[in-house]
């Protein structure tokens, strides 16, 4: 599947970096992170098309593919595709969650479409794996921010994953 537009490619991890297995694993959950982030986009700039399609595109056409030079790691499917599917199955509740913790002058629709991508796929994973520490996802998402941007949307990202952090699993903060 091609879209018109795609989210600008952030420096992906390279192939084949030494690590034992539980930096494999985490390594494996980063870039589910990435992609899932990237598929989210994908979906929102072409509304209609069914997730399901876009995790296919990402099975067939990226993971284990060079791309524009760089080739994809490992990643965990099961992330992955339970980001994916979450975010569009629990969208409206997602972005509800997220808008509780924005200003009136910063809705979620005036954010750039990555940043929301970003947020919704940080905010899900928030919301649905208790298995990941609040801390864990809040920096893993404020990293992909500062992958995409260089602007003030990683501090924002980082402040909205946060508050949501404190809001969702306020033991564990």
């Amino acid at each position: 599947m091609s879209t018109p537009m795609e989210p600008p490619a952030p420096q992906r991890p390279r192939a084949g970096e030494p690590g034992g297995n539980s930096r494999r694993s985490a390594s494996r959950r980063s870039v589910a992170r990435l992609a899932a982030v990237q598929a989210l986009y994908q979906l929102e700039l072409n509304p209609g098309v069914d997730p399901e399609a876009v995790l296919r595109e990402f099975g067939r056409h990226r993971f284990g593919h060079d791309i524009d030079g760089e080739q994809y790691r490992e990643v965990d499917p099961a992330l992955f595709s339970d980001i994916v599917r979450g975010v569009a199955a629990d969208r409206e509740y997602i972005d509800q969650v997220i808008s509780s913790v924005l200003t009136e002058e910063w809705p979620l629709r005036r954010l750039d479409a990555v940043l929301r991508a970003i947020l919704r796929a940080g905010a899900y994973e928030l919301a649905r794996h208790d298995d990941v520490p609040p801390r864990v996802s809040i920096s893993e998402y404020t990293s992909l921010a500062h992958a995409f941007f260089s602007g003030k949307e990683p501090g924002l990202a980082n402040g909205v994953l946060d508050r949501l952090g404190r809001n969702l699993r306020a033991a564990e903060m």
